[in-house]
């Protein structure tokens, strides 16, 4: 999430699923200089093709063209995406031969003096596309569980403290849903023009905060729920919110029926 005040940065570490086959590999990396820049790194997709891009990126730290060197997040956006195009020039073929996918997505952001916060959202392709006002978070992976609460609540003038409160419940649904995706998580909040690393923390199942998360928001969603008035069915009862709509001529009253075909006769 790209923010007013900083960013709020959150990653899951399950990689692999199954009966019995499940594997952990973080998915956060941040590349800091305290006082010039620091920069957050999320992926999601193909482990291997991921962890490339990030060694090609912790490798370049003595290159003119790295992210130790670029000038603006921009810049250090650009590196990304050529780190994937490279990867790709790489290992593509032999991935399509195997017939694996070159499936890997990435969220890139933070700050380098002198410019503000900034966030991406790095495609397979080398490709990306920056946060605006209008759109101020990216998902990548299993994002579509956890999506609802963050599309609700989630604005720029947001402080940090509830972006990443938000930032937890949208996984934590996301969790509960979906067993692609696991304990323990990463989450890194950075406020802006720190430029340091202030705010992280590695949560496991025994995260006293994140346990409370868990119980309070189900219990809360149970309860908001309960309150909701059940649909009224009886269109000439009175009703506050009245389910079904008034007047015969309505031609959207009634549903669609199918009609049963029978066999003609014959003479």
């Amino acid at each position: 999430m790209r923010l007013d005040a900083g960013l709020v940065f959150l990653s899951d570490s399950r990689t692999n699923a199954g009966v019995d086959a499940i594997s952990t590999a973080r998915k956060m990396t941040v590349f800091e200089e305290p006082g010039d820049r620091v920069m957050v790194l999320l992926t999601a997709g193909n482990l291997a093709i991921s962890q490339a891009v990030r060694q090609i990126l912790a490798e370049g730290r003595d290159e003119k063209r790295s992210l130790w060197a670029a000038r603006d997040m921009f810049e250090a956006a650009a590196i990304v995406g050529d780190a994937v195009r490279q990867v790709h020039k790489h290992d593509a073929h032999a991935l399509r031969e195997a017939g694996i996918e070159f499936n890997v997505s990435l969220i890139f952001g933070g700050q380098i003096r002198g410019e503000r916060v900034r966030l991406f959202h790095v495609y397979a392709a080398g490709n990306f596309v920056e946060a605006t006002p209008e759109n101020c978070y990216f998902q990548i992976g299993e994002a579509k569980y956890g999506k609802p609460i963050i599309d609700r609540v989630v604005e720029p003038t947001l402080p940090l403290g509830e972006a990443a409160k938000c930032a937890l419940i949208s996984m934590d649904s996301t969790l509960k849903s979906n067993i692609s995706v696991g304990l323990p998580l990463d989450l890194l909040v950075y406020e802006g023009d720190s430029l340091r690393v202030t705010r992280f923390v590695n949560i496991d199942e025994k995260n006293a905060y994140f346990r409370m998360i868990r119980d309070t928001w189900g219990q809360r969603l149970r309860q908001v729920f309960g309150e909701i008035n059940d649909p009224e069915w009886d269109a000439n009862a009175p009703a506050e919110f009245p389910l079904a709509r008034q007047g015969a001529g309505d031609r959207w009253g009634q549903p669609v029926r199918a009609t049963r075909e029978r066999a003609g006769t014959q003479d």
